[in-house]
């Protein structure tokens, strides 16, 4: 080969050279922007990612509405969403991701708040009221605060509201001592409806191993008398003239002074939302020893009352106008009604109750003082009752307006109970009643496997004769007379209509089957 041509050939494969080596370059170089681009992107996302962190989310990751982790960049360009034509251009960056809004800072120094660390002594004889007072108002400043009443003290507290609405939520009430009510009448001044009250408050939770004491002795002898008795002795007493209408009083203690006739209720929630009372034992209440009224969401249980049988008007738990309510595993012996339903109560589910002394449970009474009253969807179901003068019952005044509807009293075990079945129209607490025409109006009612034995009367149906009561169902009712102790009645049925789905011991052959002609509601007011 010459010279010449040897030079040919190099210049050649030079230029090639060179030309495949621009082309190279120019991809190499494309490639290059496109994962410098992904690379910048992805820090950029990683510096909001630990800015979004700052300040409360935890855990140092990033986490997208879906709660997937940040992805690896990729290098395949993904495709442009479309976007409105009126925008201006995306500019070439990630995506910022969620906005979050970090919570506040929590509150400086503890959120549990012990009742000991705010000047209350726990010797049962020194006035803590200004304490717990101190303690709430610090708990209330703290989401999911917790306020400790610690066991092995007394604490005297005299009348206070623990009380919101401007109290953060989820507050913790742990009960592990005795917390006592003052017995002399200057605390109570002329009377007050209420002694501990939680009001107005989310998310409210009073549980423990403590114990609630109302030392209600005082006030039941004080004014033995001032109080309505409950209309059904009138079906009691007459069947045997040694009963006496009012038992004799327990014997008074720790008395200073009359009490004043207005007798308070232990413990009262009112306004609240998402209540929960659990494990607590509440005694000798003046008066009702847990009432509810005005509330969303309560849950009860585990948790015990326990007052004489003689000590008037000591309802158990007391529902009003409250809806969404949970009562089970309960043990209940007081004075009056073991669980009493008020107007405006909805949606109430009760089971795995005992209760006795008592007046069984009850609806009502309902339409005093000709109000509209209205009541529906309530269970009561796995009760066990023993020495009650009723089991199950619903009571109404005559006047009132309303209706009560969507009942069930399944699975109820009396024994040694007065009246086990009750429906009363009549109800009247005082000496005696005007008659009269309208009614709160009674409908869909079921009795189910209600077993055991009674002392006076298994069945009083009492109702309205301008509106009867209608689809009141019978269904395995199986109730044997205690014959040693007292004369006994056969069930008793009056202006009733419904069926009876099985054979019930005793017959129980006045409920009229059907319904009644012409029956319905009194006007539109009447509806609820």
């Amino acid at each position: 080969m010459s010279e010449f041509s040897f030079r040919s050939i190099t210049f050649m494969l030079v230029i090639a050279f060179l030309v495949w080596s621009s082309n190279f370059d120019a991809c190499m170089g494309r490639r290059g922007r496109h994962w410098r681009q992904s690379r910048a992107s992805f820090t950029s996302l990683s510096k909001k990612k630990g800015k979004s962190n700052h300040g409360g989310s935890g855990g140092g990751h990033y986490h997208s509405g879906s709660g997937s982790k940040p992805k690896p960049p990729s290098h395949k360009k993904a495709p442009s969403p479309p976007r409105n034509k009126a925008q201006p251009p995306p500019h070439n960056k990630a995506p910022s991701p969620p906005q979050y809004k970090a919570p506040p800072p929590p509150q400086k120094g503890s959120s549990t708040y012990n009742v000991l660390d705010f000047g209350a002594k726990g010797n049962g004889g020194t006035d803590d009221t200004k304490a717990f007072q101190a303690a709430w108002a610090a708990a209330c400043k703290v989401e999911a605060s917790s306020i400790i009443v610690p066991a092995g003290y007394q604490f005297l507290v005299g009348p206070i509201s623990f009380s919101g609405p401007y109290c953060q939520k989820n507050i913790l009430f742990q009960l592990d001592g005795t917390i006592l009510a003052p017995t002399d009448s200057e605390s109570w001044g002329k009377g007050l409806l209420q002694w501990l009250e939680f009001t107005k408050l989310n998310g409210i939770t009073v549980q423990g191993k403590g114990v609630i004491d109302g030392r209600g002795s005082p006030w039941w002898q004080d004014t033995p008398y001032g109080d309505p008795i409950d209309d059904d002795f009138k079906l009691i007493v007459p069947l045997n003239s040694s009963v006496q209408q009012r038992p004799p009083m327990p014997i008074r203690s720790e008395l200073s002074g009359k009490m004043p006739s207005i007798k308070p209720t232990a413990l009262r929630f009112y306004g609240s939302f998402n209540v929960t009372v659990t494990g607590i034992t509440i005694q000798n209440s003046p008066q009702c020893h847990l009432k509810f009224d005005n509330c969303q969401g309560v849950l009860v249980h585990d948790m015990s009352v326990s007052s004489p049988g003689d000590s008037p008007n000591t309802d158990g738990i007391h529902l009003q106008n409250s809806q969404r309510v949970l009562i089970h595993s309960t043990t209940l012996a007081c004075g009056d009604d073991c669980i009493s339903i008020q107007t405006g109560c909805s949606d109430v589910y009760i089971h795995t109750v005992n209760c006795g002394p008592g007046h069984g449970i009850s609806i009502g009474g309902l339409g005093k003082g000709n109000t509209k009253a209205c009541v529906s969807n309530i269970t009561v179901r796995d009760i066990m009752m023993h020495n009650t003068m009723n089991g199950v019952r619903v009571k109404t005044w005559q006047g009132g307006s309303g209706s009560v509807q969507g009942v069930l009293f399944s699975n109820i075990q009396v024994s040694e109970v007065q009246l086990p079945i009750v429906i009363n129209q009549f109800y009247c607490d005082k000496t005696t009643c005007k008659n009269q025409t309208s009614a709160v109006a009674l409908s869909g009612i079921t009795y189910e496997r209600i077993r055991g034995t009674y002392t006076k009367k298994p069945v009083h149906f009492a109702c309205s004769d301008s509106l009867p009561c209608v689809d009141v169902t019978l269904n395995g009712i199986q109730l044997k007379p205690l014959q040693e102790k007292y004369p006994l009645y056969n069930p008793f049925c009056w202006q009733t209509f419904g069926e009876l789905r099985t054979p019930t011991v005793p017959p129980i052959g006045c409920l009229q089957l059907g319904k009644p002609s012409g029956n319905q509601i009194n006007s539109n007011h009447d509806a609820c």
